[in-house]
């Protein structure tokens, strides 16, 4: 199959929330960078220029390069990965057009305070449920593709992020965690600009009324909460496998909420 020089904005927010999602690399000016205070989702820093030794910590497959708009510089480095072998492709437009489409854009601020270098760390208590999984894949899918995750005993979380320098959330006492009758996932979009998305803020709903027994929140709240329950008790001590498999499930709500909400099954169907 023929490798595609470009992507359009529209095309890559699409797969941004997915677990396909290509590698994204920001070779704006620093300049620019730092006039913004703005990064598409996921988004890594990177020099142009040293393109052709860029090394990446896993296959991500595909890679998007953006610059302000799509010229120079993101074509420049798109070329030297492709003389790599590397599927490389530019952002149509650049920043330009991603903005003109009104697609999000993560702060750039809370990415520099909480993510600054991939992979960031994250801690919090063990057996994720729910807050414990919505936040990991969000952090994952919108702010750190790289992100790794440790799960702790619940006295230990502060301390354990003080000696490894590690984020923690969803813990008493800390900047992301529940803030009155909202979960940690609402505080995570809060900070990182992210809930103005409207397929998100809906499914904060759903993760609120789950993790906080408000299944009126939201119809699809209850459902949440018992495919959940049923993960973790299935998965035991293994806290990166139900975050493997919770994954998946936070993959399919966000899809139905962009692509398929309107669509409704009514099989048998009713008679005349």
């Amino acid at each position: 199959m023929p490798l595609h020089f470009s992507i359009a904005p529209e095309k890559l927010w699409r797969s941004i929330g997915t677990s396909g999602a290509p590698l994204i690399v920001d070779v704006r000016k620093p300049e620019v960078v730092a006039s913004s205070n703005s990064v598409l989702p996921g988004a890594i820093l990177r020099d142009p220029h040293e393109a052709a030794s860029w090394a990446f910590a896993h296959d991500h497959g595909t890679i998007v390069v953006a610059c302000v708009h799509g010229h120079r510089r993101s074509q420049m480095a798109a070329a030297q990965l492709r003389a790599r072998g590397l599927d490389a492709r530019i952002l149509e437009g650049g920043y330009d057009a991603w903005v003109a489409a009104g697609l999000p854009l993560v702060d750039r601020g809370a990415v520099q305070k909480f993510a600054p270098q991939p992979p960031s760390v994250w801690v919090t208590r063990r057996r994720p449920k729910i807050d414990r999984i919505a936040c990991p894949w969000l952090i994952r899918r919108f702010i750190d593709p790289e992100a790794r995750f440790l799960f702790v005993d619940p006295p230990q979380v502060a301390d354990v992020a003080r000696e490894s320098g590690a984020i923690p959330f969803d813990i008493e006492g800390v900047e992301l965690s529940h803030d009155g009758e909202r979960c940690s996932f609402d505080t995570i979009l809060k900070v990182f600009d992210l809930e103005r998305e409207p397929s998100l803020a809906r499914l904060a709903l759903i993760v609120r009324g789950a993790d906080t027994a408000r299944p009126d929140l939201a119809p699809e709240a209850a459902g949440l909460h018992a495919v959940s329950l049923g993960l973790s008790a299935l998965a035991g001590d293994d806290d990166h496998g139900v975050l493997d498999r919770g994954f998946a499930v936070y993959d399919a709500l966000f899809a139905w909420l962009r692509f398929a909400s309107s669509e409704r099954h009514n099989w048998p169907a009713k008679a005349a």
